[in-house]
């Protein structure tokens, strides 16, 4: 399903968090939201799953404005994964999947069959059939993240968003991980900090700066030298990688800073945007 994000602005006193942001994630595409620290990444998604009400724009799910939806409509079309949720620790991994299926069950009712089938296939397809027993806080990183895809796959949703979901993983739970969330069949939104792997996974790379789009694009069109130099400040080389053949960013020396280093997106706006 299609997400367009049109005109979104976030402001907070006299603060612009999200400064008219617009892009589409095509239906079934990988779109990675990647910027510096305080960027707007986080911001700009929490409009997304309606956790922040934009100050002004629209966000748009298929044909509906998700602040127009109630609640329960919503969840029917998005699910959420965010970084590390500390409240479900207490839950088994297989307990906390069972939660995806709330958007579709009524209050007092028991699981349906339908419910069973989306919770045991979510289970399978992540892999967490394996310590779907054992409390989330006694598993690792890796497969924590697991089982929050799990969960929000059983939820059966056409958008699946994502907020930084590979921080503090090791590199294989990293690999696994956006291996298993680009195999899915939802439109995904994800942020990400790390450079190399949103040239590797993503269809669309969406890029911002200081709240504003800098560039919307194919990796391979946007994520270039000078992009990475004005908007990061580091020198960057862009490759391919023998052993994926995916695109590839090498990263070496930070530069000298400069006044409209991320400061001034309005500058790389004007010189990257294709």
């Amino acid at each position: 399903m299609r997400v367009e994000i049109d005109r979104v602005s976030v402001q907070r006193g006299e603060r612009t968090l999200v400064d008219d942001v617009t892009f589409v994630a095509p239906a079934g595409a990988t779109v990675g939201l990647i910027g510096p620290n305080g960027s707007g990444k986080s911001t700009l998604l929490r409009t997304v799953y309606r956790a922040l009400r934009p100050t002004t724009g629209t966000v748009r799910i298929g044909d509906a404005d998700v602040w127009k939806l109630t609640a329960r409509a919503a969840a029917h079309r998005t699910a959420v994964v965010l970084q590390e949720d500390h409240r479900e620790f207490e839950f088994s991994a297989r307990e906390t999947v069972e939660l995806g299926r709330i958007p579709h069950r009524h209050p007092g009712r028991r699981a349906a069959s339908a419910d069973r089938d989306a919770v045991e296939n979510a289970i399978d397809r992540c892999g967490v059939a394996p310590f779907a027993h054992r409390p989330v806080g006694s598993l690792s990183g890796g497969e924590r993240q697991r089982v929050a895809v799990a969960r929000a796959l059983a939820q059966g949703t056409p958008v699946l968003v994502l907020d930084e979901p590979t921080n503090h993983l090791d590199v294989l739970a990293q690999i696994e991980l956006l291996d298993l969330v680009t195999a899915l069949p939802a439109t995904t939104i994800v942020a990400l900090h790390d450079l190399g792997l949103a040239a590797a996974y993503c269809d669309v790379v969406v890029v911002l700066a200081g709240g504003r789009v800098v560039a919307v694009g194919a990796p391979a069109q946007v994520l270039t030298t000078a992009l990475i130099a004005r908007v990061y400040g580091v020198v960057a080389e862009i490759g391919v990688n023998p052993l994926t053949q995916r695109l590839a960013v090498h990263l070496g020396a930070a530069l000298p800073r400069s006044p409209d280093h991320a400061a001034n997106p309005s500058a790389a706006r004007k010189e990257n945007t294709p």
